[in-house]
């Protein structure tokens, strides 16, 4: 369980050294359909933190009066541009557009970025003894309350929960399990990758509580590299949920035998992911 905390908190510090480089040294890598908001947003009640959003949009955004299925996610230094990445970038826009390619199919992706050495606080619904943290629901309750009622008014959205997603790794796999679960009638996929269980018993009432969802579909990743029993962990909370009669046919548990806890193996997973959320073959 240490070994993988320590690559979290050097991810959160990480981050923040990114951001004290000159990063016009690096090359962007990420399209040309991704942007920053020029509004950013602060959570009084969480850090007084400003956090910048970036948005994706499908290629065709511009040339169509469509409504797009809309996917928030955590991290957004990671997804999008190597040169503001602390180990790579999941490739998310590069993905999606080849996706869109292949069949039609477009996305809006909202990526926000952590809060650096707050990134714990948010993601943490619940206080560790150790590492503290435990402020994840009041960072959901921006995304609910905040966030999405700005995007969904600023952006052409299907902004239904059954076409809206929520996804993340590590830390940000479980706030994005939390979020799912807590907030059933806002998100309708899920995607927690690689997620922290291991960082509060509290997790498993949780699950108990809330898990008896008829309309939520959830994917859960893990690597077999992952180590500190994240693969057992991830298999004790499916049968959790199976148990409060959460459908079986919305729960995919799989677990890569080469996965590691990295963004390589989050981008080499992310395509299956969506497909799988949002029923694209």
């Amino acid at each position: 369980m240490k070994s993988c905390f320590s690559f979290l908190i050097t991810t959160v510090l990480g981050v923040s050294i990114v951001f004290s480089q000159n990063t016009s040294e690096k090359k962007s890598t990420a399209t040309s359909n991704v942007s920053l908001l020029k509004k950013e947003f602060v959570i009084p009640s969480l850090n007084n933190i400003s956090h910048k959003i970036w948005i994706y949009l499908p290629p065709n955004y511009d040339s169509t009066s469509k409504t797009y299925p809309v996917i928030y996610m955590h991290d957004a230094q990671n997804l999008f541009d190597a040169s503001t990445s602390y180990a790579g970038e999941w490739e998310v826009d590069e993905t999606l557009n080849k996706l869109y390619e292949k069949t039609g199919k477009g996305f809006i992706v909202v990526g926000i970025e952590n809060g650096g050495e707050e990134r714990i606080n948010e993601y943490t619904p619940w206080k560790n003894e150790k590492y503290g943290g435990g402020k994840g629901a009041t960072y959901m309750g921006f995304i609910v309350n905040k966030l999405k009622p700005y995007i969904d008014k600023n952006y052409r959205t299907k902004s239904q929960q059954k076409y809206t997603g929520l996804i993340g790794s590590s830390l940000g796999g479980l706030i994005s399990y939390y979020g799912g679960l807590q907030y059933p009638k806002s998100f309708g996929k899920i995607g927690a990758l690689s997620t922290s269980f291991w960082f509060s018993e509290k997790v498993v009432d949780f699950t108990k509580e809330k898990g008896n969802l008829k309309n939520v579909k959830l994917f859960l990743l893990v690597g077999g590299k992952e180590g500190d029993n994240t693969d057992k962990d991830t298999q004790r909370i499916e049968k959790l949920l199976l148990n409060t009669s959460f459908k079986s046919k919305n729960l995919k548990t799989k677990i890569n035998p080469d996965g590691e806890h990295n963004e390589a193996f989050w981008r080499s997973e992310f395509l299956e992911v969506v497909s799988w959320l949002y029923h694209i073959k």
